[in-house]
């Protein structure tokens, strides 16, 4: 289901990552995507511009102070149909004014999840790739979905990079 596992929570000197008390710390991979629109420009959803970021990679990332920059997970995900992931940013994080946001892992889900994280400080804030960035909580079903991701042949199923909106 996750790829790679880290089979303990590993804690000295990083930002916690690996099993959880009922989930999984996730990573972020060293793929970032920094908002850098001009400050006159609207923002529609259903036509994100991938001129409106810059692309880095890197052991670490400034995230602008009141801007937002987009992520990748390192670890590659294959939920079962039984299984829904829902993913609640780290507390380390949220001290230093940053909010994760990565929408729920359905059931029959694959992929790196697209990260998107929110500096609602007015200093910029460091995240460090490799290390932890959110928890994802498992819940499981005692019955398969009627519909499952891969059913609805979903637009961000087998994503491999960082994803920008799309709109079928």
């Amino acid at each position: 289901m996750i790829e790679p596992f880290c089979h303990e929570n590993l804690t000295k000197g990083t930002i916690s990552f690996g099993p959880s008390s009922y989930g999984y710390d996730i990573r972020i991979a060293d793929d970032f995507k920094i908002f850098n629109a001009p400050k006159d420009v609207i923002i529609d959803p259903k036509n994100v511009s991938s001129d409106y970021f810059q692309n880095i990679k890197a052991e670490l990332c400034i995230v602008p102070a009141n801007s937002f920059v987009l992520a990748r997970s390192l670890e590659y995900f294959r939920i079962p149909r039984n299984i829904l992931g829902l993913s609640v940013g780290k507390s380390t994080y949220a001290r230093a004014g940053l909010i994760v946001n990565v929408t729920p892992l359905e059931p029959e889900w694959e992929g790196y999840l697209t990260i998107c994280i929110n500096n609602t400080s007015s200093n910029p804030v460091k995240i460090y790739a490799n290390e932890g960035i959110s928890q994802i909580i498992f819940l499981e079903a005692d019955e398969h979905c009627q519909v499952s991701y891969k059913d609805k042949k979903g637009k961000y199923q087998t994503q491999k990079e960082i994803t920008l909106s799309k709109i079928k």
